[in-house]
């Protein structure tokens, strides 16, 4: 049984290709160089990929640049830094990068449908990120119908699932999760700044110190400040 994994590096997207390989699935991992603000989250991926043994790694090349309309992606618009949680979900944020989950389910199906996968894996999460249009269960619900309606599979009756297995939890049960799963946090990058060291005060840096605080915990990542 294959699953394609969407795979970022991050906390999420990593906690999720674990959830797969104990499922039971033989993973094919994609993730995406679309000329985002840095690389550190690629080489992250590839350090979780080959930690978690993934049948491939996939990296799908574009450029979303002269497009701008996202911080991720135009290096002139300021990250959004030391936001309370309430700040963060009160409105979609500029770290918000137009239809990004869209242009990668799109990926995700044409290379599963192309191996003969039955699921796609990805890390959406509609607590910590409900700002974000594309990570909520609706907006799943729909690109569904489409894996079904697009596809030579779907149409024959046997369409590929998505699966979001963290779309219901808290960032804390997120971390439990990864901690059951054996992730190894340290091979992981969330920093929305990608400098040597995560700089803990952007949106996602804030978001994965407060659950590993709020767990007891310590997080493996070395930071260049802490709130």
């Amino acid at each position: 049984m294959k699953a394609v994994v969407l795979l970022s590096g991050g906390l999420d997207s990593s906690t999720v290709l674990y959830q797969a390989k104990k499922d039971g699935w033989e993973c094919y991992a994609l993730s995406f160089d679309y000329q985002q603000r840095h690389r550190r989250e690629l080489e992250a991926a590839a350090k979780i990929a080959l930690s978690a043994g993934v049948a491939a790694h996939q990296v799908v090349q574009f450029d979303l640049r002269a497009w701008g309309g996202s911080a991720l992606t135009d290096l002139a618009i300021d990250l959004p830094t030391e936001r309370s949680l309430q700040e963060m979900s009160a409105s979609i944020p500029i770290t918000y990068v137009p239809a990004r989950n869209t242009i990668f389910l799109s990926f995700a199906l044409a290379y599963a449908e192309a191996i003969e996968a039955q699921r796609v894996y990805i890390g959406v999460n509609a607590l910590d990120y409900s700002g974000y249009p594309d990570c909520r269960p609706d907006y799943i619900q729909a690109m569904q119908e489409v894996f079904r309606l697009g596809t030579k599979q779907g149409r024959e009756g046997e369409p590929i699932a998505i699966v979001t297995p963290l779309i219901d939890l808290k960032k804390t049960a997120i971390v439990e999760l990864g901690n059951r799963l054996g992730v190894p946090w340290e091979k992981t990058w969330s920093c929305y700044a990608g400098e040597e060291l995560a700089c803990g005060v952007c949106d996602s840096c804030q978001l994965r110190l407060a659950a590993f605080a709020e767990l007891g915990l310590k997080d493996p990542l070395p930071y260049s400040f802490q709130s």
